[in-house]
């Protein structure tokens, strides 16, 4: 479609049959983000507050349709790529964010650990090298004063603040050091998300010891976790104590994303949340 249509369309939006501008929007809609700078230059252009709002609606429902095809296609995929799967929520915030700058941020860690990297060094010597990059140098910690702050579970924005939660930071670690061939692998465990760090093998039941990326790498025994499973009186099962798959991670990002969407009473945000869920559901 020509700018001259676009501008048409755009020009009717405030038409008085609700129908016909109803069929405009379903119109423009169908144009998908191809539209969207387009749109961006009327909305700026336009001094009617409510052409503004109508425009805004429909881009954001142009880039929310997106999402949920991105991340059907990662879901029928079958890679499951974690950080693509990252990216793609982070997009849900941050639609216009440059996702270069996430894969540059990472592989920039991944090159300052690589730099001091030996081959000789003990599980628990790359652990501490890690723990110093990610921590020590480049700042990350947990966002113990705004746990429940939705930005906590966008990766870009933590990448950015270098302040996140127990998941997103653990995603951040294991990310980095699989790129290394390290055999770090997150822990759905309940009230919190840690890491494992598998044998050589990457057998899943030999675990060598377990990760607290919330409080700066922290190493972790079995019985620690055992102990902590005893105190919520919950079953000391496998699915608390081994590496999960990346699925249940976005899962469970989203599960986060809707109690912070629901405790700053961003009702829309939670909806289409849900419907993000869902989607990982099926």
């Amino acid at each position: 479609m020509d700018e001259k249509e676009l501008h048409a369309l755009v020009t009717l939006l405030d038409d008085p049959d609700q129908l016909i501008s109803e069929e405009i929007e379903n119109k423009l809609l169908s144009l998908g983000p191809e539209i969207i700078p387009s749109l961006e230059e009327y909305w700026e252009s336009a001094f009617d507050p409510f052409i503004q709002e109508r425009l805004e609606k429909i881009i954001h429902a142009i880039q929310f349709d997106q999402i949920k095809s991105e991340l059907l296609i990662w879901k029928m995929s079958n890679s499951f790529n974690l950080l693509d799967g990252l990216i793609i929520i982070n997009s849900y915030q941050y639609p216009s964010y440059d996702n270069n700058l996430i894969r540059m941020s990472l592989e920039e860690l991944k090159r300052d650990i690589w730099m001091e990297l030996r081959y000789e060094m003990t599980p628990y010597e790359k652990v501490s090298l890690m723990n110093y990059v990610l921590f020590d140098k480049f700042g990350l910690s947990g966002n113990t004063n705004d746990y429940h702050n939705p930005q906590n579970s966008f990766i870009g924005r933590v990448l950015e603040t270098k302040k996140g939660n127990p998941l997103t930071l653990s995603c951040i670690y294991s990310i980095v050091a699989q790129k290394l061939d390290i055999p770090i692998f997150g822990i759905n465990l309940p009230k919190h998300f840690i890491l494992s760090y598998l044998d050589e093998d990457q057998n899943a039941d030999h675990l060598l010891f377990y990760l607290n990326a919330f409080n700066k790498g922290q190493v972790m025994q079995k019985a620690d976790v055992i102990s902590f499973l005893k105190q919520l009186n919950l079953p000391l099962s496998k699915e608390f104590m081994l590496p999960c798959d990346n699925v249940t991670i976005l899962k469970r990002v989203l599960r986060n994303l809707v109690t912070a969407y629901e405790q700053n009473e961003s009702v829309n945000k939670k909806q289409e949340i849900e419907i993000l869920f869902k989607l990982l559901e099926e």
